[in-house]
């Protein structure tokens, strides 16, 4: 698999099947049209590509960041790298990409660069100026210059259609249980650890604490079954994302994990917290001696969630 993170560099010599779309959370969905792409690449013998963007174009359009990242970039690369794709190429929505025409866009960029042969892209698929490129203006365009194009279908989990948007909308109402079915994997938030108050320690409960990514989508807050990957070793874990109301010392969200089972100090080390059920929202207990006996509570019942008899 090569990346291109710049049209400049492209040096695709083979004629394509490229996948169209901005796949920013590469979900069942997205996985079922770029298997496609790459199933058709080698039916025919052409190379199998991805035409996205380093940056989210809604994001560029309202001039501030309304749109929070489902996935870190790196792990955006490795799935459609896992899907087997021969090139990704992920450039910057810019200035000149947003201002194209969409038949330039096309032609300029898909054939001339990609050497496009086919393409897949989703009903809902905009591209060029103003959005203004549909299906239908690829459709139209490659009757005319000798390439097809592929449309595919809504793809439907339990019914419903399978978006980036209500991902998001699921994560931020706490209903992180619903990612796995329709992403392939457990929501999750990766950060450095850092020094907390050691509120959890002295409980017996030592917690290992992050601060939240603003580029990320952030779960409500509240009480959640996790696990925390540390060290490419995966733990069972439960996790608080919020304020603390009721000790009140806190001045910005953050998420402090608990690992059962684990004694090591990994201050300045990198973890990645997967988020799998919401247990409670955050609450404002009445005293410090109540939190306490729900935090025992909590992790009980997260204990048996993955199978831990003992703490």
């Amino acid at each position: 698999m090569k990346l291109y993170n710049d049209l400049k560099q492209i040096d695709i010599l083979q004629e394509s099947v490229i996948a169209l779309g901005n796949f920013d959370g590469v979900h069942k969905g997205h996985q079922e049209l770029i298997r496609r792409t790459v199933n058709s690449a080698v039916g025919t013998n052409l190379k199998s590509a991805v035409f996205t963007f380093t940056n989210h174009p809604k994001n560029i359009l309202a001039g501030k960041p309304v749109v929070k990242n489902i996935l870190y970039w790196d792990e955006k690369i490795k799935i459609l790298g896992d899907l087997g794709v021969d090139y990704i190429v992920a450039v910057p929505f810019d200035e000149t990409i947003r201002n194209m025409v969409p038949e330039r866009f096309i032609m300029d960029i898909l054939v001339a660069k990609l050497r496009m042969k086919e393409a897949y892209c989703g009903f809902n698929y905009r591209f060029g100026r103003e959005g203004a490129g549909t299906p239908e203006t690829l459709m139209r365009v490659g009757i005319s210059n000798g390439f097809g194009i592929h449309i595919l279908e809504p793809y439907m989990v339990r019914g419903q259609v399978v978006s980036s948007s209500i991902i998001r909308n699921y994560i931020t109402n706490g209903d992180v249980d619903q990612c796995l079915s329709l992403m392939g994997h457990y929501y999750s938030i990766r950060g450095t650890v850092i020094i907390g108050n050691r509120f959890g320690r002295t409980l017996g409960f030592p917690t290992l604490n992050i601060t939240i990514d603003d580029d990320m989508v952030s779960p409500a807050d509240g009480v959640y079954v996790t696990y925390c990957n540390y060290n490419r070793i995966k733990y069972p874990s439960i996790t608080n994302v919020g304020m603390r109301p009721t000790i009140r010392s806190a001045t910005a969200r953050n998420m402090e994990t608990h690992i059962f089972n684990f004694d090591k100090e990994i201050y300045g080390k990198e973890i990645r917290v997967e988020f799998l059920e919401r247990l409670r929202p955050e609450i404002a207990f009445e005293s410090v001696e109540e939190l306490a006996v729900q935090i025992k509570k909590d992790c009980l019942t997260a204990a048996a969630y993955h199978g831990i008899i003992n703490r």
